[in-house]
């Protein structure tokens, strides 16, 4: 069975109990949630989810089937990778000595992730990125000591086109 992955942009109300609704239409029916953030939009009174799901075809309709059907929700998109621009940002503290100072900022360099904290001992890098070049920054830091990782999840919004629609 081929798993596909599609990430669904869904306005919802801006209310408490909202997140919980649609994260437990998701547990309800075993889909599983790859990523997950919500915000604010330009609207205080609305809010924006991006969900990130993998499943079947079929899965895939049906997740945003049963999410049309909320009453919280006013719409949802959904994007294939290719459809839309995506970005994450990611937090990684790592621990740091002189033999590794000078690998750990030329990745840096390379990566475009820039070192926001210092100590004597540890090192507060922040990427911001497409979900996979987080991935490739993780890789190339296996070999130092990682500390402690904290990601936002997928953000995405539709190309802009030719026209100009968006």
């Amino acid at each position: 069975m081929m798993k596909n992955k599609r990430i669904y942009s869904v306005l919802v109300e801006n209310r408490s109990g909202v997140l919980c609704k649609v994260a437990g239409l998701f547990s309800r029916r075993s889909f599983n949630i790859d990523s997950l953030a919500v915000g604010e939009t330009d609207d205080n009174v609305v809010s924006c989810m991006t969900i990130v799901s993998s499943g079947d075809e079929r899965t895939l309709e049906q997740i945003e089937k049963q999410l049309n059907k909320k009453l919280d929700v006013i719409k949802v998109k959904t994007f294939e990778e290719r459809q839309c621009i995506t970005r994450e940002l990611m937090l990684m503290k790592v621990k740091y000595n002189k033999n590794n100072r000078r690998e750990i900022m030329e990745i840096c360099e390379v990566m475009n992730a820039q070192i926001v904290d210092m100590s004597i001992h540890y090192m507060m890098i922040q990427i911001c990125d497409t979900p996979e070049r987080i991935r490739l920054l993780l890789n190339m830091f296996q070999s130092i000591s990682i500390v402690e990782v904290a990601r936002t999840g997928t953000l995405a919004l539709s190309k802009c086109l030719e026209n100009d629609e968006c």
